[in-house]
């Protein structure tokens, strides 16, 4: 029966020898190798962001190096000539390694030499790739972290000016100034500088009124508090902006902070009212005797519309003729003949008038005519008496 593999032991290469030197060196520092394999990063940032920019040719002078790390015959290396960007990472990665390094010869043979020193201890448990893998998670993971940081520094600045939105087109800096004086000279011990931002919007920034005032920031915060209100009536009343804001400046007009980014005013009313809105006005109410544009306008367009009508009726009566040179001439031997028999003219001028008071008394009612009849009757004894009077007096006479 062959023993097999239970008694055969491996021999100890270099790899080996290492890891045990390693091993006593740890313990005779009092170093904890399995502290070093969490979140330990052996190397510098600078080393990590040029290994970034190449990998490939990153790992393989890594390699280079690990294996003249491991060699104890060793004392120098060389590399061949490189770029000057590429020699800075092997300055960068010698220095994580605890050797000196440094570069020799003129341009274009100059190259980097490695020397181990008396500061060389042992190679980093930790290659760059795995570095690379653990800063890359643990920036992942706290980047909310960073974010919150930054929002809450954000909050905890202090307002000192106010933020104008959507200003009045032509709007220039004098005039808001001008409008705005009674407002921004009310806070005694403060100045206002008024500025434009790329952004169009205008910043007015709160500042001590001389070099000698000493005003805190939370009372330049409270004085701005305060005068807000009066500020905001002033900018709405003489519309020269939609909105109204404080918000935190810094000393090259950068805004750190917006009144709209604090928790307490995101959503609800207060967010609504901060949007420039249309404005309202009241309806208008007509006054007593005054047309209303609607009832003109209808009145305009009825009167079109009736017109319209008529001159089509008038046109529909128009009788057309045949020859019109004939009708003419027939118009002018009329106008001739009235003319020249204005007697005819008459009698054609009374019998038309006569004819027009037997139309109106056929027109009238019964009993107007019996009345009529009855007039006649009347007139008509009163003419014969007369008559019969006239006969007998030349009768007497003659007696």
């Amino acid at each position: 029966m062959s023993e097999g593999n239970t008694r055969k032991s491996l021999e100890c290469d270099d790899e080996c020898a290492r890891l045990a030197r390693n091993r006593k060196l740890a313990l005779a520092l009092n170093i904890d190798p399995e502290a070093h394999k969490d979140d330990h990063i052996p190397y510098s940032n600078d080393t990590l962001k040029m290994f970034r920019e190449n990998v490939k040719w990153g790992q393989t002078q890594e390699r280079e190096i690990r294996v003249f790390a491991a060699d104890e015959n060793e004392k120098r290396l060389r590399f061949k000539p490189m770029p000057p960007h590429q020699r800075a990472f092997l300055h960068s990665l010698s220095e994580d390694f605890g050797f000196d390094s440094e570069s020799v010869d003129p341009e274009p043979h100059r190259h980097v030499a490695v020397f181990k020193t008396p500061r060389f201890v042992m190679a980093p448990m930790k290659t760059l790739a795995e570095s690379v893998r653990i800063r890359t998670s643990a920036e992942a993971s706290s980047a909310p972290a960073v974010e919150t940081q930054k929002k809450l520094q954000a909050n905890n600045e202090i307002y000192n000016g106010f933020l104008l939105s959507n200003p009045r087109f032509g709007l220039t800096l004098e005039e808001l100034r001008a409008d705005c004086a009674a407002s921004l000279d009310s806070t005694p011990g403060l100045s206002y500088d008024i500025s434009f931002l790329p952004s169009e919007e205008i910043v007015i920034k709160s500042r001590p009124a001389s070099s000698s005032t000493v005003i805190s920031s939370s009372a330049i915060e409270a004085a701005i508090k305060a005068l807000k209100p009066s500020l905001s009536a002033s900018i709405s009343s003489k519309h020269l902006a939609t909105s109204i804001q404080l918000c935190a400046l810094d000393n090259s007009l950068n805004i750190t902070r917006r009144e709209m980014d604090d928790p307490a005013n995101n959503g609800g009313w207060s967010q609504v009212a901060a949007k420039a809105a249309a404005p309202r006005s009241a309806p208008r109410q007509t006054a007593v005797g005054e047309k209303s544009v609607y009832t003109v306008l209808g009145s305009k367009l009825r009167d079109a519309k009736k017109k319209k009508e008529e001159m089509k009726k008038a046109k529909e009566s128009e009788v057309v003729v045949d020859d019109w040179e004939e009708e003419m001439r027939k118009q002018e031997e009329a106008e001739e003949k009235a003319v020249s028999d204005p007697q005819s003219h008459q009698d054609v001028s009374h019998g038309a008038h006569d004819g027009a008071i037997i139309d109106e008394r056929n027109s009238k009612a019964p009993e107007e005519k019996e009345t009529d009849v009855e007039v006649s009757k009347q007139k008509m004894q009163e003419h014969d008496l007369a008559e019969g009077g006239r006969t007998q007096l030349p009768a007497d006479a003659a007696g």
